[in-house]
């Protein structure tokens, strides 16, 4: 927890808050969903009784920070329970879990993605996709790359995914991305992650989409999430503006900074937090997604009239995948410039050579083994960080054959998953003229990447004040929970 003085002029951005009456009962919105789908014919014309289905759900590891209980945990369950319904028992249902290229799920985390009744009467198989798997099948093609899948998909007479509308490379036709092989899952990029013009990902799902409707049948159901509601001492975070006020003027914002950390972490961690969801479609897996996600910005965005000078963004202490972990460098700023400056729309948020400041220690800490693919990317980037040598260090890294032993096991994640964090960043530093690390404990990581290492805010903001030449216009991004960005045309 930061508390920063802003300046009077400053924007601080906050999200609206969640909806106060949102769905009561997910389970029965995701059956009629099924039943009255956007586009495509219903869930009972797609199966027959006693069919093979398989049921694709991707790891939920947005948002952040995420709570135990989680909406899609319902929807899935409603799904099987509607399959049931139709005459497919689950002794007929499989349950895919695509993670795409970070650490395979274990037992515990496939178990925690549907409702422990339903954990424990469900018969059918369980499969958690492996990227790297001999056995996955080849459906088609797009702009020359083979698109290679779980058998699963091919092997079912009718596929339906269940995911949650966060971006445009996260749910919908991109869980078939995330149970693709490593070179599908590779290729899927995007510029902004709520544009689909600017995101060559949402392309390669769209194709991948069309391929597998011309090997089976194939629905989706979309959640529209609300924003995480957090309890305790911060109810009314970050979206109450006397929430803002009365948590960092309390003796409790003072006083944590100087606990030691795994204390802050369990604190924080103690605190209630609450997930919900105001709307379900289903359709096929596109037009599910893309209604979901239209209303999910809507209902999550905040107003930004024209790009900042400088915006200050914090970064927290864990992942972008499951099971969360303490971040090391990498992953810290994939956080701030991977995801918090991709959800954007309309314009950038910030203007062009301006400076972002990420407030984050930003250490060289590799939790082993599950993060030796970043030691490994560390290690290739102390020459310079040149496309050419990138392109050389991952090809090496994927063609290691105790890195995937190591991922196929689940122990860690895929070698190619550093690099395609990197490439999530590569828009925004494509923009930006400066990326300053606010409380940087590791001068040496933050210059690798390219970063200037500061002590505080107050030097990294003052840092900022000498970049524009006069009194730049700062935007402080109140976070997490990271929220789209609606930026004007000025």
């Amino acid at each position: 927890m930061v508390v920063v003085s802003a300046p009077e002029d400053a924007v601080v951005l906050a999200p609206p808050s969640p909806p106060d009456r949102p769905i009561e009962d997910v389970g029965a919105a995701v059956r009629d969903a099924l039943r009255f789908p956007l586009a495509g014919p219903a869930l009972e014309s797609l199966v027959r009784r006693g069919a093979r289905v398989t049921l694709l759900v991707e790891s939920p590891a947005l948002p952040i920070p995420a709570p135990a209980k989680d909406p899609r945990q319902v929807a899935v369950v409603a799904a099987a329970e509607e399959l049931e319904r139709l005459g497919v028992p689950t002794e007929r249902q499989t349950i895919l879990v695509a993670a795409g290229l970070a650490r395979r799920p274990s037992r515990r985390s496939v178990e925690s993605l549907v409702t422990p009744g339903f954990a424990l009467r469900f018969h059918g198989e369980v499969a958690v996709h492996d990227a790297e798997d001999p056995g996955l099948v080849e459906v088609g093609s797009h702009a020359g790359r083979p698109f290679r899948v779980h058998p699963a998909l091919v092997e079912a007479d009718a596929v339906v995914s269940v995911s949650a509308a966060e971006t445009v490379l996260h749910g919908g036709p991109a869980a078939l991305i995330a149970a693709a092989d490593a070179e599908t899952i590779r290729a899927a990029t995007a510029e902004s992650l709520l544009e689909t013009h600017l995101a060559p990902g949402w392309d390669l799902a769209l194709a991948l989409e069309r391929a597998l409707e011309s090997r089976t049948r194939l629905i989706g159901a979309s959640l529209v999430l609300d924003l995480p509601r957090l309890g305790g001492a911060l109810r009314g975070y970050p979206y109450d503006p006397e929430a803002v006020d009365r948590v960092g003027r309390s003796r409790f914002a003072g006083a944590f900074r100087f606990l030691p950390a795994s204390v802050r972490a369990r604190t924080l961690s103690a605190l209630p937090l609450e997930v919900t969801a105001s709307a379900a479609f289903a359709g096929t897996p596109s037009v599910a997604h893309a209604e979901a996600l239209v209303r999910s910005v809507e209902n999550e965005a905040a107003p930004l009239d024209e790009p900042l000078d400088a915006l200050c963004i914090g970064i927290p202490r864990t992942t972008p995948f499951l099971p969360r972990e303490r971040p090391n460098a990498l992953l810290a700023a994939t956080l701030g410039l991977g995801l918090a400056l991709r959800l954007w729309r309309n314009r950038f948020p910030v203007r062009d050579g301006g400076t972002v400041v990420l407030v984050s220690p930003l250490r060289r800490r590799f939790a082993h083994p599950t993060q030796q693919p970043y030691r490994t990317f560390f290690q290739a980037i102390r020459g310079g960080r040149d496309a050419e040598r990138l392109a050389e260090a991952e090809r090496g890294a994927a063609a290691d054959p105790r890195a995937i032993r190591a991922y196929r096991e689940g122990r860690t994640c895929h070698p190619r998953l550093p690099f395609a964090d990197w490439d999530a960043c590569r828009p925004a530093l494509e923009r930006l003229g400066t990326v300053v690390v606010a409380g940087c404990r590791d001068s040496v990581a933050a210059r690798q990447l390219g970063f200037v290492p500061t002590h505080g805010v107050a030097a990294a903001l003052q840092m900022a004040h000498g970049i524009a030449g006069g009194s730049p216009r700062v935007g402080f991004l109140l976070s997490p929970p990271y929220f789209p960005l609606d930026v004007g045309t000025g």
